[in-house]
């Protein structure tokens, strides 16, 4: 071989080298992104769970006779924390929201509860991490979507394949549970 060719051979091994630590270093990120991004979404997630117990303390003098929504937020809330995958986090998430729309839609009918002040520091609060997690959800989607993108693509899908990156599910919620949450009040107040 002359030494032309040879310096071609390697140039080209060298920048094929190259492009490979590229790709993989990108990849590497991408996931990283990913990870991060749903360790936001978790941490609100945690902040609001951590104020569910109190937000059940402050009104269960009030709605003692609604024992069910109560039992629905606890019940709500022990299931998203225990929720292991993200579809199973979605799922458990958007029942803990719903059962948190019920508690407050109900609370309207208490008008000492309406005025209390801690019960409305504690529903803003909820309120406004309800609206940071949705807000995190789409950072958390487009990166997920971003990165099953590069994963699928070529040639990252040759590099994915020997990482072994596999998709990821996007933090979504299906067409059945997309549904309006329906509140039922009770009709009498004076049981127990």
């Amino acid at each position: 071989m002359s030494l032309f060719a040879t310096a071609t051979i390697a140039l080209f091994l060298a920048g094929v080298a190259i492009y490979a630590i590229i790709l993989y270093n990108e990849l590497v990120r991408l996931r990283n992104e990913n990870d991060r991004a749903w360790a936001n979404i978790d941490v609100l997630l945690k902040q609001r769970h951590d104020e569910i117990p109190n937000l059940v303390s402050c009104v269960k003098g009030y709605m003692e006779h609604e024992r069910q929504t109560l039992l629905a937020v606890t019940e709500a809330r022990a299931a998203s924390i225990s929720a292991g995958t993200i579809p199973q986090k979605a799922q458990a998430e958007l029942l803990l929201t719903g059962a948190l729309r019920t508690l407050f839609a109900v609370a309207e009918r208490y008008p000492d509860l309406k005025a209390n002040q801690n019960f409305l520091a504690l529903q803003k609060r909820i309120s406004e991490l309800e609206e940071r997690i949705a807000d995190r959800r789409e950072f958390f989607n487009d990166d997920v979507a971003t990165y099953n993108t590069r994963i699928a693509q070529l040639p990252e899908v040759f590099l994915a394949r020997q990482m072994k990156l596999l998709p990821r599910q996007l933090f979504k919620v299906s067409e059945q549970e997309r549904q309006q949450v329906e509140v039922k009040l009770a009709r009498g107040q004076g049981t127990a």
